[in-house]
C-alpha cells in the first residue's frame, strides 16, 4: 500500500476523487474538443392543407323512387358515404354550416341528412309538409329552416331536428328565393316575383313579366320591416358576407338591384363626398348590357341574369347571364365608411360560352367558371385580364358549377341534369381530372366548404322554373334549355 493511500481516510476520499475527475475532465478539454452547441433540425413545413370540403350530390333514379345522398371527398374524388333519401327530389340545399343538407321532394316530405362520411340511412330524417304546399326554395340560415310556398304566397318556418313547423309569414305574390347571412343573421328577404301567371313566363317572355319585390322579415320577431321594389322576373339573389349588401338579379330588366341590408332600403343617395375627397354615389341598380362585349348580327340584346357569386377577396360580383351568354364582373367594393367604393358598379363584360346557366369564382379571385347549357361546356375565365382562357367540354347540359381551392390548385365541379356523372375539373391545368357514377341523373350539389379555412357555402336551393334554367330531356330538347316552354308536372 503506498504512502497516499495509506494516509487517506474515508471521509476525504470524496473530495479526493472529485478534484481527480475534474483534472481529467480539464485535460480531456484541453485536447481540443471545443464546446458543441444543440442544434435543432427544421422539418420542411411541406404542402399546404388540402381543403377539408366534401361535395354533397343528390340524384334521382326514377321520379317515382328515393333519391340519393351521395358524399364525395375532396382528395381523392371517391364515394364516401351514399343513403336514400325522400321520393323524387326536386330542390337541393346546404344549411349555413355546410354541415347539413336539405331536400324537398316530390311526395310533399323534407328530408335532411349529415353531410358526413359517416352518413347512413338511419341518419335521414323526414317531416311532412301539408298536401297543399307548393314549395319552390328552400333556405337554411344559421338555426332553422325557411321555405317558400307559393300556394298563400307564404313563407313557412321550421324549427327543431326533424324540423316543426313554427309559423308562416305572409309575403307578396310569388316568392321564389329566401336569402340571408349568418354573420348579421338581422334579417332575411324573400325574393318575389309578383302576379306572374305559371312558372314558365319568366323563362319564356321575362320582360314581360310584372315587377318584383323583396321583402324584408325581422329574424327577432318574424315580421316584414320593409317591402323593396325590385325588376321584372327577379330569379336570384346573393348577401355580401358582411351583410351589407344584397344583389337581386332581375332577368327580365337585365339589371341587378343593390339593396342596402344595413339601411334596409334601395342602395340609393345624392352623390357627396368621402373624407378622401372622392365622389361617391349609391347605385339603386347596376343595369347589365351584352352589346358593348360583342359585335355582329348575332350580337344579343339582352342579358338575362340568373346566378352570381360574390368574391370576397376581390369584392367583386360575378354574374351568368344566360340570355345574353356572357359573364358580368362588378366592382360591388365600399369605403372605409360602408359606403359604395368611387369605383362601385364598374363593370367587365365578357362572351362565354351559349347559355351560362351557373357561375362558380376561385376563393383567390383568379378565375371563374361558367356552366354553359347548350354549349356542354365549361368556359374558363381569367378575372385579371377579363379574357376567355379555354372552353372544357363535359357531359351532358350543364346547369350547376361549384369550385373548392386550397393555395396550389382547386377543383371546379360540374353538374348535369340530365346526366349521372358529376365532371372533376383540376384548377392547375384546367382539365377534367376525374368523374364520378351515381345513382340517377344529378338534380344538384353543393360544397361544404370552398377553401381549407372557412366555408363560404352557397346556401339555398335553386328550383327549375319561375326563370331559372331547366332542361328537358326529349326531341325538342336543343330549344327546351333555353325558354323552358314547358316544364314537368313535379317542377310546376
Amino acid at each position: 500500500m503506498s504512502l497516499f493511500s495509506k494516509h487517506l481516510d474515508r471521509a476525504h476520499a470524496p473530495v479526493v476523487y472529485a478534484a481527480l475527475a475534474l483534472a481529467i475532465a480539464v485535460l480531456a478539454d484541453g485536447c481540443g474538443a471545443g464546446y458543441r452547441p444543440v442544434v435543432t433540425p427544421i422539418n420542411p413545413s411541406g404542402p399546404p392543407p388540402q381543403p377539408s370540403s366534401l361535395v354533397a350530390v343528390v340524384s334521382s333514379p326514377a321520379a317515382t323512387s328515393p333519391g340519393v345522398a351521395t358524399i364525395i371527398n375532396y382528395s381523392g374524388d371517391t364515394i364516401v358515404a351514399q343513403s336514400p333519401i325522400g321520393v323524387g327530389p326536386l330542390s337541393f340545399s346546404l344549411d349555413q354550416t355546410g354541415s347539413t343538407g336539405y331536400t324537398y321532394n316530390s311526395d310533399g316530405t323534407v328530408t335532411n341528412f349529415p353531410v358526413s362520411a359517416q352518413l347512413q340511412q338511419k341518419n335521414v330524417t323526414v317531416t311532412t309538409l301539408p298536401s297543399t304546399s307548393v314549395p319552390v326554395n328552400i333556405f337554411s340560415p344559421s338555426a332553422g329552416l325557411w321555405m317558400t310556398d307559393l300556394n298563400g304566397d307564404l313563407v313557412n318556418v321550421f324549427t327543431g331536428n326533424p324540423q316543426t313547423f313554427k309559423l308562416s309569414i305572409p309575403v307578396a305574390p310569388n316568392p321564389v328565393m329566401l336569402v340571408g347571412t349568418a354573420v348579421i343573421g338581422q334579417r332575411n328577404y324573400a325574393i318575389t316575383q309578383g302576379a306572374v301567371p305559371d312558372p314558365v313566363t319568366c323563362n319564356v317572355s321575362p320582360t314581360s313579366g310584372p315587377l318584383g319585390e323583396a321583402d324584408s322579415i325581422e329574424t327577432s320577431n318574424d315580421t316584414i320591416s320593409a317591402r323593396i321594389p325590385l325588376g321584372k322576373c327577379p330569379v336570384y339573389a346573393v348577401q355580401s358576407p358582411d351583410g351589407r349588401r344584397l344583389f337581386v338579379m332581375n332577368r327580365g330588366s337585365d339589371t341587378i338591384t343593390v339593396i342596402n341590408s344595413q339601411n334596409n332600403t334601395l342602395n340609393a343617395c345624392a352623390p357627396f363626398q368621402n373624407q378622401n375627397g372622392q365622389t361617391v354615389t349609391c347605385h339603386p341598380t347596376l343595369p347589365l348590357s351584352t352589346a358593348a362585349a360583342l359585335s355582329g348580327p348575332n350580337a344579343p340584346a339582352v342579358a338575362g341574369p340568373v346566378y352570381g357569386e360574390y368574391n370576397s377577396a376581390t369584392n367583386q360580383l360575378v354574374v351568368a347571364n344566360y340570355d345574353g351568354s356572357t359573364v358580368n364582373v362588378i366592382d360591388v367594393s365600399l369605403d372605409e365608411f360602408g359606403n359604395d367604393s368611387p369605383t362601385f358598379g364598374t363593370t367587365f363584360t365578357i362572351p362565354v360560352g351559349r347559355n351560362p346557366a351557373s357561375v362558380t369564382v376561385l376563393y383567390d379571385g383568379s378565375r371563374a367558371y361558367t356552366a354553359n347549357q347548350t354549349d356542354q361546356t365549361v368556359t374558363v375565365v381569367d378575372l385579371l385580364s377579363h379574357t376567355v382562357e379555354k372552353a372544357v367540354p363535359v357531359t351532358g347540359h350543364p346547369r350547376t358549377v361549384l369550385s373548392t381551392q386550397n393555395s396550389l390548385y382547386g377543383k371546379v365541379y360540374v353538374v348535369s341534369p340530365d346526366s349521372p356523372y358529376l365532371t372533376i375539373l383540376r384548377t392547375d391545368q384546367d382539365i377534367v381530372n376525374a368523374t364520378v357514377l351515381v345513382q340517377g341523373n344529378i338534380l344538384d350539389a353543393r360544397v361544404t366548404t370552398q377553401n381549407a379555412v372557412s366555408g363560404n357555402v352557397n346556401t339555398t336551393s335553386r328550383k327549375p322554373g319561375f326563370g331559372q334554367p331547366c332542361y328537358l330531356p326529349g326531341p325538342a330538347a336543343s330549344a327546351s334549355y333555353a325558354t323552358c316552354a314547358t316544364l314537368p308536372a313535379a317542377a310546376q
